[in-house]
């Protein structure tokens, strides 16, 4: 082959060499990738209503009334079987509101659409369980008596934890002077949250910065461990929080309130 190559002019041997990448292209082009693509998605004040029914309802204990917000954040992602081409990459690669990840990153390995779609719904009622658990032990209520119950329908996963217990610690405490926890502000974030009130890291940060910034929050209440990502992109106007439990975010609402110093990423 080579032979028969050196005998051809160079612009005919070229193209004969240049057919095999150009094909191998054409069919990276068509064929669909191991990614997922997201962007920024809704979010919810867990101190309101949603749907016409009020995020948080609590029982066996009095209750304030709240101002400001609590706002959790999403981001949407395409589905694990959803086909993903080049061009989506490239375009997605190039913009600040969309991300590439690894699908493995964001979905089970195995599992298809409902699967997954019933994984996230059974972690997000693992973290209501949990958000209240925390809450109420910081707050030193009971919960054999307390009832709390969690409603944010179309939203799965357990990113909502964090802000779920600062909702039920806002509704029954405030800032424990008399107060709001929000101080009037729309604050937002994101972390999981475990029964002793440990915030855990989500994932997809700066994509839910964008949320809660064009949400019109002003403060991001965000794991300290993905400070590094939610500075990546940060909308103009949007103060990052790092906290590392409920009781650091909860301190940290009060001092920001107040005016006091609070920590920054």
């Amino acid at each position: 082959m080579l032979s028969r190559l050196t005998r051809l002019p160079r612009p005919a041997a070229l193209a004969i060499c240049a057919a095999p990448v150009v094909a191998l292209f054409a069919v990276v082009a068509l064929a669909p990738l191991p990614f997922a693509l997201a962007r920024p998605g809704m979010t919810a004040d867990v101190l309101g209503s949603q749907k016409g029914k009020p995020v948080i309802t609590i029982s066996g204990a009095p209750t304030r009334d709240t101002s400001g917000q609590l706002r959790m954040t999403t981001i949407v992602a395409t589905g694990p079987s959803a086909e993903v081409g080049l061009g989506d990459v490239v375009d997605s690669w190039f913009r600040t509101d969309r991300a590439v990840l690894p699908k493995e990153a964001v979905y089970p390995s195995g599992k298809n659409d409902e699967q997954i779609e019933q994984h996230n719904l059974e972690q997000m009622e693992q973290s209501q369980s949990s958000a209240t658990t925390a809450a109420l032990g910081y707050l030193h209520e009971d919960p054999e008596k307390v009832k709390v119950d969690l409603e944010l329908a179309d939203v799965g996963g357990p990113s909502a934890g964090l802000l779920f217990s600062l909702g039920i610690v806002d509704k029954l405490d405030g800032d424990g002077a008399g107060g709001d926890l929000t101080g009037g502000r729309k604050i937002a974030g994101t972390g999981t949250i475990s029964d002793t009130g440990t915030v855990g890291a989500v994932g997809g940060v700066a994509l839910k910065t964008q949320a809660a910034r064009r949400d019109g929050a002003t403060v991001f209440l965000v794991p300290k461990a993905e400070c590094s990502d939610a500075k990546s992109d940060l909308p103009a106007g949007l103060r990052l929080v790092p906290v590392t439990t409920l009781s650091d975010a909860v301190d940290s609402l009060r001092q920001l309130k107040k005016g006091g110093q609070v920590p920054a990423c």
